[in-house]
């Protein structure tokens, strides 16, 4: 009975199929960064900025990448779409949001499969074209134009969504 019970829990694992891509994303003080908190409409934090942007990575790389790669992202700076008007702090503070303000994100990168290191590199991620470019399913929710910008470079960078 015994054995029967751990062949079925062994056949369930390996059902399962392989583990999807794992995402490990750092910060370089990230209380340094040129814009990364929106004080104002949405009242997001750092912390809570760098959990959206941890999570987007996330997401993005599991539906991009195969299962088994991992992928280590460091990020040294932010700089979300538009800026902070002045004069209109706090929680009913203004953020305005035009295309002379893009996103930006700089980061760096290593992919590696198993042992191998497949990519790796430095780059600035920007869009100036953003607000157009930011498509309907985007147009909501926290940091939508920096998710876009973060779809696109995984789709450049990795290729297209798998799932």
């Amino acid at each position: 009975m015994r054995r029967g019970a751990l062949a079925g829990a062994a056949l369930a694992l390996l059902a399962a199929g392989p583990a999807l891509a794992e995402v490990r994303v750092r910060y370089v003080e990230p209380e340094r960064f040129t814009d990364a908190q929106n004080r104002t409409t949405s009242g997001m934090t750092l912390r809570v900025t760098l959990a959206e942007m941890t999570r987007a990575f996330e997401e993005f790389g599991a539906r991009t990448l195969p299962p088994g790669d991992a992928l280590d992202v460091t990020v040294t700076d932010i700089d979300l779409a538009g800026f902070e008007r002045p004069g209109f702090s706090g929680p009913d503070g203004v953020r305005v949001v035009s295309d002379v303000s893009p996103p930006r994100i700089r980061l760096s990168y290593v992919l590696r499969r198993g042992r191998q290191r497949l990519a790796a590199g430095e780059e600035t991620l920007t869009d100036i074209n953003f607000m157009l470019t930011a498509n309907a399913r985007f147009s909501s929710g926290p940091l939508y134009y920096e998710r876009a910008l973060l779809r696109d470079w995984f789709t450049r960078r990795f290729g297209p969504a798998r799932r």
